[in-house]
């Protein structure tokens, strides 16, 4: 049994060793939010270029700090009307380093802002995001989400158009392939995964999304008679094949076949993912990075579903958005990395290549054998050029819901 005196010279001894370090919190200076600007950006590129489906459009995240550090992001979304009125009071003054204070003031609702703060300490701190959240993966194996220009059920591409781009995505490197389901016929979209798996071998890793109600709810019998299907072609991930909100119909699916079942890129924060989980709802969980609440908040989801044995994939992203992805999923250790809307017969490099002209480097992200190279540089990893994204500065009409061009 301890003494009060020997646990006095203990308590002693550790606050002498601590000494160092509460003299150094002393003199370090806490670091304000001094300002925040946001706004779109078009970058200019011609106009057969755009048409071919090159990413040209974003919002830009602009957090500037009393330390003379600005942190930066690129997403989308119209923030013109709260801008002045709601965000900057919430924010500006506060301690950069409060993210779980700034999540209650409502930053999880405004898109990139969150990965802006983070990017502002990941420079402060001089290490990438994914290194101050515990991670420590530098590659990332990827699959690609191709969309095809027409119409939005892809009924207009042939089997062997989407085989002959799947082949060309295997010879360049990638391991895995995601189409739409939204065939009028449920089934063909399993014949075009029947042409797809044709095309590219047992190796090759398939998957499909239904995306929720975006194009008419399925009925838990067609539903049956997909997952079946396409188990024959061996796909791997049937996404999103109910309502959001219906947790039970997907249980119901993934315990009656072995195609694994997939979704959540909708919900925010932990409530929706807490009862999905309960609920045996999927195989995989998909938080999307700004949707669900942020960099921090994707931690927080991940940590759950690690309790309860699911892994995470995040829903994906492209072009400049895609750095605080990367950022995240390296935290997490996923398997996959998304990346998303890529439009055939373009390649991601020649589809993001505009927003070069926004930064000070010769390249985007780098992705060798199928995997995407985490960036290692401080904060988010890009390395901005602000004057040339000011010069990209747009008006922001009230009436104008900025958003890509194409739905996520």
């Amino acid at each position: 049994m301890i003494t009060r005196r020997a646990f006095a010279e203990r308590f002693g001894m550790s606050a002498s060793l601590l000494a160092p370090l509460r003299a150094l919190a002393a003199s370090a200076k806490p670091v304000k939010i001094k300002g925040i600007d946001i706004f779109p950006i078009e970058i200019a590129i011609p106009r057969e270029e755009l048409a071919m489906g090159k990413y040209a459009r974003y919002t830009f995240f602009d957090v500037e700090t009393d330390a003379g550090v600005r942190g930066y992001c690129f997403d989308r979304g119209s923030y013109g009307r709260i801008l002045d009125s709601v965000i900057r009071p919430a924010l500006v003054g506060k301690d950069l380093f409060a993210v779980e204070d700034h999540l209650r003031a409502g930053l999880g609702q405004w898109g990139g802002l969150e990965q802006a703060i983070w990017d502002a300490i990941g420079k402060i701190a001089g290490q990438p995001v994914c290194r101050l959240l515990g991670g420590s993966k530098e590659r990332l194996k990827v699959y690609l989400t191709c969309i095809w220009r027409g119409k939005n059920d892809q009924s207009q591409v042939a089997y062997r158009d989407m085989a002959d781009h799947a082949a060309k995505i295997r010879k360049a490197g990638y391991r895995g392939m995601k189409i739409r389901a939204w065939r009028p016929k449920p089934t063909d979209d399993a014949d075009a995964c029947g042409a797809i798996r044709a095309a590219t071998g047992p190796d090759f890793t398939i998957m499909v999304d239904r995306t929720a109600d975006l194009n008419g709810l399925w009925s838990y019998s067609t539903a049956l008679e997909v997952a079946r299907a396409l188990e024959k072609h061996n796909v791997a991930y049937l996404e999103e094949p109910f309502a959001r909100d219906d947790f039970f119909s997907p249980a119901r699916l993934a315990r009656e076949v072995d195609i694994a079942v997939t979704g959540g890129e909708r919900f925010h924060g932990l409530d929706a993912y807490r009862e999905a989980l309960a609920a045996g709802s999927y195989d995989v969980l998909q938080p999307d990075v700004v949707l669900c609440g942020g960099l921090w908040m994707t931690r927080k989801i991940a940590a759950l579903c690690e309790a309860y044995h699911k892994p995470v994939v995040l829903h994906g992203s492209m072009g400049l958005r895609l750095a605080g992805w990367l950022q995240a999923s390296a935290a997490i250790g996923a398997e996959w990395q998304e990346l998303a809307l890529l439009t055939p017969p373009l390649m991601p490099e020649e589809q993001w290549s505009p927003a070069l002209q926004v930064l000070n480097t010769k390249t985007l992200f780098t992705i060798r054998d199928g995997y995407i190279d985490v960036p290692t540089g401080p904060g988010l990893g890009l390395d901005v050029n602000r004057e040339a994204v000011l010069r990209h500065r747009i008006p922001e009409s009230p009436a104008r819901s900025f958003y890509p061009q194409y739905p996520a």
